[in-house]
């Protein structure tokens, strides 16, 4: 029996980890089970960074972005070496299980300890919603829907100046956000890592609606494919000189996707991601991932999701086909 286990947040924050947290605290509680909370990502445990976390910590923090345990990126973890000092850490803190909140670098760091004999399970926390063995990771939903009100809100300019905006939102690895952004917001192209994008004839559409009067398009694209400035330039050299007396401007969202309140789903999910990682630890597992499958929750060897890529599902694909949106033809 489990006397206490401890959480912490790693790697980039996302809208709905602090409800996680309080989910793994309060089901921990429940079951007569004590919780220390790691400050400062995997770094704290370094740091001796700890406190047991109780309900007056908890007390507001349900609607906050970001996490209230703070987050790094520890770079003693790239070291075999760091995370055998991680672990012993951890026994010298008198912890006896872990509950990692981050995305794939931060469940990598989880594999590792639980390969080291330490008991400990993820929690998927990442905007980009780039995990395998989940439909969606805390935080992509709430980013989701900050993109959709800002490119609205661009849209707007876009009529009334007859411009096309190329507005570059995060995904690194995924084209998640860009591509369901793009079909939420009536976009006219999607440029994402998984699809090779086809220039000429994005140039032929763009040009071919300012010619049929429909004056103003939106261009969503994920920042793993490259930066807006250059893309940009490369549409310009597409053009050959040609023009088509269209204003381009570009929008980069930058870091306003990874703030704000945390929307419902990411709370409801945060919740049920927290109370199964806590009723897996206490029944004894150990190296899995909470994940989302057809609307359940359920426990997932980490073996079968780290280094795996995850891709566009098939309906999505499907369904921005058919809305007539541009990204590609051919799977990189």
């Amino acid at each position: 029996m489990f006397q206490n286990i401890a959480v912490l947040t790693s790697g980039g924050d996302a809208p709905g980890m602090n409800p996680a947290i309080r989910s793994v605290v309060r089901t921990a509680m429940e079951r007569g089970c004590d919780v220390i909370g790691i400050s400062n990502g995997y770094d704290g445990i370094f740091e001796g960074a700890i406190e047991k976390l109780t309900g007056t910590i908890l007390s507001g923090m349900i609607d906050r972005g970001g996490t209230i345990l703070q987050s790094s990126r520890c770079k003693r973890f790239y070291d075999p070496a760091g995370i055998d000092e991680a672990k012993e850490r951890l026994i010298q803190l008198g912890i006896q299980g872990l509950v990692v909140i981050g995305g794939d670098g931060s469940l990598t760091g989880a594999r590792e300890l639980h390969r080291r004999g330490f008991p400990v399970i993820g929690i998927p926390a990442s905007i980009d919603n780039d995990m395998l063995g989940t439909e969606m990771a805390i935080g992509a939903d709430t980013a989701a829907n900050t993109i959709m009100q800002l490119i609205d809100r661009i849209r707007d300019t876009a009529r009334s100046h007859r411009r096309c905006f190329l507005i570059e939102v995060m995904g690194r690895n995924s084209g998640f956000l860009a591509l369901t952004t793009a079909i939420s917001c009536g976009a006219e192209v999607a440029v994402i890592p998984e699809f090779a994008h086809n220039m000429s004839r994005i140039v032929h559409l763009l040009r071919s609606r300012f010619e049929k009067t429909r004056d103003n398009s939106i261009i969503v694209l994920a920042e793993g494919v490259c930066d807006a400035e250059t893309f940009i330039f490369r549409m310009l050299a597409e053009e050959q000189g040609v023009s088509f007396d269209q204003e381009i401007r570009k929008t980069v969202l930058g870091h306003v996707q990874r703030g704000g309140i945390p929307t419902h789903f990411d709370r409801i999910l945060g919740a049920r991601f927290g109370e199964m990682a806590v009723l897996g630890l206490l029944q004894g597992e150990s190296g899995s991932m909470t994940g989302l499958e057809q609307s359940h929750v359920k426990l997932v060897d980490l073996e079968k999701v780290i280094g795996f890529k995850k891709h566009p599902s098939s309906e999505l694909i499907r369904l921005a086909r058919h809305l007539q949106i541009e990204f590609g033809d051919v799977v990189e």
